[in-house]
């Protein structure tokens, strides 16, 4: 096998991996039991069972910091739909 780089150069450099925020609160998360259909309805579609499963979640907290810092855009997160996070943001901004 050829080696392109001379020594000294990339072959020996050590590369950090860049590793994804924590997300061990997912598997824990009632949303991951239920199925994606409550918490990204269809326009228009309720979002009240979404929020009922979010009110009774322990990792509800985490979604919701998760879902503000990562700007998701669509479905229920935290507990809080597309809107209220939106108001949320701007009210805090």
């Amino acid at each position: 096998m050829e080696c392109f780089s001379p020594p000294g150069t990339i072959s020996d450099m050590h590369i950090d991996t860049i590793t994804p925020a924590d997300l061990a609160w997912q598997a824990q998360a009632l949303c991951a039991q239920t199925g994606a259909d409550f918490f990204f309805p269809e326009p228009g579609s309720s979002v009240r069972e979404a929020k009922r499963i979010c009110g009774m979640c322990e990792m509800r907290s985490a979604c919701l910091e998760y879902a503000l810092s990562n700007d998701e855009r669509f479905g229920v997160w935290g507990g809080l739909s597309e809107k209220e996070r939106l108001h949320l943001r701007r009210t805090t901004n």
